[in-house]
Formats: C-alpha cells, structure tokens, sequence
C-alpha cells in the first residue's frame, strides 16, 4: 500500500485521503449517505481526512464538517486510528467565503474546532488563507501559541505562495501545504512549490485532485485521458489521481466524495503504476 508520511513526523498514511467538504456545503448528501461515504474511506485503508470549521451552510453551521466526522469515527470505532485535518482563518456569512486571519479569531476558531472534534489536540492544524488585512506574522504567531500551548501538533498553510511559504519557514516548522492543484491546474509545478515542499520535506496536499465539477466534465471528454483509461482499464478520475502520486512521495491528494463509488474509485489510483510515457503525455495536457 503507498504510503505517505506526513512533513518529517514520522506519521504515516494512506496515500489518498479524503477532501470530506462536499459533505457539508449546498446540496450535501444525507447524514446516512455522508456516514457511507466515510465507511467506505474507512473499510478502503483511509487514514486522513482534510476538514475545515467552515466546510457548512454559512456561519450559523460552523463545525458542521468536523462534527459528522467524529461521530462518524465514533460509531466505526476508529478515532484513534485517523488524523482529522482541520483549519482556521474564514468565515461564511450568510454562505459567503471571508477570509479572517485575526489572531482572535484563529484562536477562537482552533477551541471551536477542539470542541467539535471531541479532541484534546488537532494532529494537523492549517491556516485556510493567508490575509491580506493582518500581517501574516501575526497569524503565525497565534498559531504557534496554540501549538506551544499543546492545542495544535502539526501545523500546515493552505492556499500560499512559495515566497509566503519561505517566510513561514522563517518563523516556524511547517508540516504541509494544500494548495490547489490537478492535471488542469499545474501552477505549484510550474512555480517551484512542489519541488521546493519534497526539498524541505513537506508534504504537498492537492486540493480539488481532479478539478472539481468542471474538471470531472473535462476529464470525461479529453480524448488522451480516455484513452489511458481504457489501456488502464480505470476511470478518467482515478488516472488523473495516479498522475498526482507519480510525482513525488511527498504528494498526498485529497479528493472530495459525496458518493461510496467516488471514494472507492479514488482509493484504488494507489495500484496504478502509469508509464513514463503515459506521464509525460499527461504533463503535455493544457492547462484550464
């Protein structure tokens, strides 16, 4: 089973996780079709699931994610067993996307998400943006305190640059990265990030692996991806993901499910070993 350790922890997982978002936001699925997609992850090996307090409806329903995700763990009896990644730094009034990196609110977003976790400690706690309104050194800063005061393990950042990136590491360890990234998005490849996070032993989180709504249609109909699809006898998706694991060890993609077929699809891009040829013609796909 291809494995992934987290930073230079020494923690290891499964090489997929699970993006558990699409749980909690509009037209998420039922809390019995959400319980099935999270056995499902569970019974195929999966061992990280990425949260954030704002996975929700808007701010009435923060922690929606993180609380269907421990009672999930409880009722299968594996909480010990599976990290839960979580984050702060947005809000969601009336359904929107805020960004908020005020050092009161991180703090009180990391108890929340403390609460909502049933948990004494997050194993893996990562800033979900950085804010152009506070300077990011403050950000850190509450975050390293919450990690000195024992509430916080690992840290991670998610959606930054490499230059923000480098100025993080200037301050504190950093365990991950998420950004977004798929074969239709390759900026972090082609700015540096993802050779620089395997340089300083990083594990580089993709976020939305295999695009979204969008890059699932397009995936359905690149002429080059069905044709690997057939020669692999496997899904577009679980090629796309495959492409992901072939470029680095310290590559751990997360993609959403709302559905068990989903997740099992994506369990199983660990068993594809793609060609160097066949990359090669993956990395030639345009980009968007």
């Amino acid at each position: 089973m291809q494995q992934r350790e987290l930073g230079s922890t020494g923690l290891m997982f499964k090489a997929i996780g699970l993006g558990a978002m699409p749980l909690s936001i509009g037209g998420r699925p039922d809390a019995a079709q959400a319980f099935a997609v999270i056995e499902a992850f569970i019974a195929g090996g999966g061992d990280f699931i990425d949260t954030a307090n704002v996975y929700c409806l808007d701010d009435d329903d923060i922690g929606h994610n993180e609380r269907l995700i421990r009672q999930a763990l409880d009722q299968l009896g594996v909480t010990d067993r599976v990290l839960v990644a979580t984050k702060g730094g947005l809000r969601r009034p009336g359904g929107a996307w805020v960004v908020d990196g005020d050092p009161d609110w991180l703090r009180l977003s990391c108890e929340r998400s403390l609460q909502a976790l049933q948990a004494d400690c997050i194993g893996l706690y990562q800033l979900h943006a950085i804010d152009p309104k506070v300077d990011f050194r403050r950000s850190l800063e509450a975050l390293v305190k919450l990690k000195e005061d024992g509430k916080i393990r690992h840290l991670g950042l998610s959606n930054v640059s490499p230059a923000q990136l480098e100025q993080a590491l200037d301050f504190t360890l950093i365990a991950s990265v998420q950004n977004h990234c798929n074969l239709f998005d390759k900026r972090d490849f082609q700015n540096g990030m993802i050779d620089f996070c395997r340089a300083r032993h990083i594990t580089y989180i993709p976020y939305s692996p295999v695009g979204g709504h969008h890059g699932h249609v397009r995936l359905a109909r690149e002429p080059s991806l069905q044709r690997l699809a057939d020669q692999y006898q496997a899904s577009p998706h679980r090629i796309a993901l495959a492409w992901l694991l072939h470029k680095g060890r310290h590559i751990l993609p997360i993609p959403g499910a709302s559905k068990v077929a989903s997740i099992r699809d994506s369990l199983r891009a660990t068993e594809l070993r793609l060609s160097a040829e066949d990359i090669a013609a993956l990395d030639r796909l345009p980009d968007r």
